[in-house]
């Protein structure tokens, strides 16, 4: 297996170090016209928890995205130390692009105690190498796909990803999608970058959710899709080079926003993260 890819998004989050809480990241040379938004998600978190004392590894996340960024240009990220308790520390980081404020994340970090545990079961799945790869299913279904999907699907990443059951994506579906990924490559072992990385992937197929339902997807020149907010909650620290189920549904829709919740598992069933998204879904006019 080719390590590039691997290699390139180690590289996506070594932020650098401007001094003063301020930190520079970079889009990697693969990306399109649009800034993808876990990209942001995942580097401002990385910034953030550079402020923070190891032992604190981050529990929760929320973003807000304020304009689209360019790929181009690289990103400024402004780190505000809000609090340092003596089990919890909060971070505010602000991305700007040439300026202007271009997304909002605020962090909240934890010191590991014991406590009560309990937490939802994991669906039952095939097991994921059971499941056809990503180009396996281009060829499938390179009929039905529009153009920028299947440029999409067919790209060489870091990303090993299996669809259950990806016929009813094809049709209207109210329940919601399953899908196992896996970061491929040598990879850190260090608990914030994976932290980081799982941050950078919960956005990636989330939205996707709440137009399946329609019988849609993001790849429909029709629509116009955006990620309006991002949550994120880690209950155990990750391994994101092991398989890991999201499971993702969208129960509401409205005023060309669609709401969708997503739960991370691992492959033993052990719930790892919950992530919670709107996103603008807007019809385009005249088409």
């Amino acid at each position: 297996m080719d390590d590039a890819p691997a290699r390139e998004l180690v590289a996506l989050l070594d932020l650098e170090n401007l001094g003063e809480d301020r930190f520079r990241g970079y889009s990697p040379t693969s990306a399109g016209r649009h800034l993808y938004g876990g990209q942001v998600v995942a580097q401002a978190l990385v910034a953030a928890t550079r402020t923070v004392p190891a032992e604190r590894p981050p529990h929760s996340l929320h973003a807000y995205f304020v304009l689209a960024g360019d790929p181009q240009i690289p990103i400024d990220f402004a780190v505000e130390r809000i609090r340092d308790g003596r089990s919890f520390t909060t971070r505010r980081c602000v991305a700007a692009q040439q300026g202007r404020t271009i997304f909002s994340l605020e962090a909240s970090y934890q010191v590991r105690e014991k406590g009560f545990e309990h937490a939802a079961e994991a669906p039952q799945t095939p097991a994921p190498e059971t499941l056809e790869p990503i180009g396996d299913l281009v060829e499938r279904f390179r009929g039905f796909l529009p153009a920028p999907a299947e440029h999409w699907m067919s790209r060489a990443c870091a990303l090993d990803m299996r669809i259950v059951a990806p016929e009813t994506l094809m049709a209207p579906n109210r329940a919601g999608q399953l899908i196992w990924f896996r970061a491929q490559g040598p990879l850190p072992a260090d608990e914030t970058f994976h932290a980081a990385l799982l941050a950078y992937l919960s956005d990636m197929t989330l939205l996707n959710t709440a137009l399946v339902v329609h019988g849609r997807n993001i790849f429909d020149s029709r629509i116009q899709v955006a990620s309006l907010d991002h949550a994120l909650w880690l209950h155990h620290a990750p391994r994101v080079d092991q398989w890991l189920l999201y499971a993702q549904e969208s129960p509401a829709a409205s005023n060309a926003r669609g709401l969708t919740f997503g739960r991370i598992f691992t492959q033993g069933g052990q719930l790892l993260a919950s992530v919670a998204q709107e996103g603008l879904i807007r019809l385009r006019a005249n088409i």
